[in-house]
């Protein structure tokens, strides 16, 4: 799968998704949803959230 592929199924540009490939963008909850969903996914299981701190 490319880049402007997943782009076009989630309604974003290939520049967003590289972007968040390269940790230089954080997703929204909406675009991040968009692409768990598209990969049958959790976005836990997508998105890595280990250097979050916790409330």
């Amino acid at each position: 799968m490319s880049q402007e592929d997943l782009a076009c199924a989630v309604g974003t540009t290939r520049q967003t998704i590289t972007s968040i490939e390269v940790e230089k963008y954080t997703a929204s909850l909406v675009l991040a949803y968009k692409i768990a969903r598209y990969f049958g996914l959790s976005i836990e299981e997508v998105f890595d959230f280990s250097d979050v701190e916790e409330i």
